[in-house]
């Protein structure tokens, strides 16, 4: 029993001796002891991180080597893109004898890569030429410029301008420009905008050249800013060729265009008709369609319009009243019943009357 109890107890070392480990427990059949160890949980957690910390470091030499090699494949492409610009130029400055420029380029490109194709053959091409002596042409006599004749074509623009020949006015100034582009600038540049203004201006209001005077006033704004009149002018025959474009096809644009021309220049034609007789014609056409189409107050509005500027014809005026009453329909007060005329009852003047016969009998009277 004691033995037994000794055995279930702890066994402390004494001090000063190292603790030995327990002996195995010995089945009571077995005759060899059992070597149980339990594995060592810090050791493999130790392993693992190392792997992990070694797969990093794999990794991240592995992108390391990859941006270097990329770093150095686009500085290569860099390289190669810019040395073949040097030899383009460099073939360039060899076309134009420019062989001192050839030679630096050349240079350049075989210390940077000396294997370049066709960089060491134009070297020697270029250091052969460059030693070839030029010869040095003899320096000629400029003649001295001639300017009576550009002084005879201003006076003949300024004599022209007088009598408002407007085109003879450019053709001289045409004259002076290629005679000498430098002559009297400013000057010519005043003719050149006076004559071309007033060519505009009167294709326009006497020809009835529209797009013509557009062209010319156009080209007389790159000599200066035009004033108010030529530019109205000019987006009143813009606005003129818009509406006739809508000419018997949109009646409501044809309108809507020539109010605008008839506003401000009710004269102005194209040589068939003036912007207020177009205005005048579109303005019947749509109040025509607005009445086929039963759209009465809107048809009687434009009505009222054409008619404040012209007599509208038996069609437009029996269309407006008819429209009118459709808009603007009669109400009850408004009806007036019919009454029939009393008969006569005092005799014609011209007709004689009876006097009525006596109530009393006649009296006798006796002789003498």
């Amino acid at each position: 029993m004691s033995e037994e109890i000794e055995n279930t107890q702890p066994h402390h070392p004494a001090n000063g001796e190292s603790a030995q480990p327990a002996a195995p427990p010995v089945k009571e059949d077995d005759t060899q002891p059992i070597n149980v160890k339990k594995p060592s949980r810090w050791k493999s957690n130790l392993l693992g991180a190392l792997g992990f910390l070694l797969l990093i470091a794999l990794g991240a030499f592995g992108g390391y080597s990859s941006g270097i090699g990329a770093r150095k494949a686009a500085e290569e492409s860099i390289l190669v893109q810019q040395l073949s610009e040097q030899f383009s130029f460099a073939l360039v400055d060899i076309q134009f004898a420019r062989y001192e420029n050839a030679r630096q380029r050349l240079e350049y490109i075989i210390s940077k890569d000396p294997n370049f194709p066709g960089a060491q053959e134009k070297l020697t091409e270029v250091l052969v030429l460059s030693s070839i002596p030029t010869a040095t042409p003899a320096p000629t006599l400029t003649a001295t410029p001639d300017f009576s004749g550009a002084e005879s074509a201003f006076a003949r623009a300024q004599e022209l301008i007088r009598a408002q020949d407007w085109l003879g006015a450019l053709t001289a100034l045409d004259t002076i420009r290629k005679l000498d582009r430098n002559f009297k600038t400013a000057q010519v540049d005043g003719m050149y905008y006076f004559a071309l203004r007033n060519q505009g201006y009167d294709l326009i209001t006497k020809q009835g050249n529209l797009e013509g005077g557009i062209y010319y006033l156009t080209l007389a704004e790159r000599f200066g800013p035009l004033d108010n009149t030529a530019n109205g002018l000019r987006e009143g025959a813009r606005a003129y060729i818009t509406g006739a474009s809508f000419w018997e096809l949109d009646w409501e644009q044809a309108v809507n265009y020539f109010s605008q021309v008839a506003a401000g220049w009710p004269s102005l034609y194209d040589g068939t008709m003036t912007a207020g007789q177009r205005y005048f014609i579109a303005l019947v056409n749509f109040a025509n369609e607005l009445y086929t189409k039963q759209e009465y107050c809107g048809a009687y509005d434009v009505y009222q319009k054409a008619a404040s500027m012209g007599q509208l014809d038996a069609t437009a005026a029996s269309n407006s009243a008819q429209a009118l009453a459709q808009c603007y329909p009669p109400t009850a007060e408004e009806v007036i019943p019919a009454t029939t005329e009393p008969a006569a009852t005092e005799p014609p003047t011209d007709v004689p009357t009876t006097e009525p016969a006596p109530t009393d009998p006649p009296t006798e009277t006796s002789t003498p």
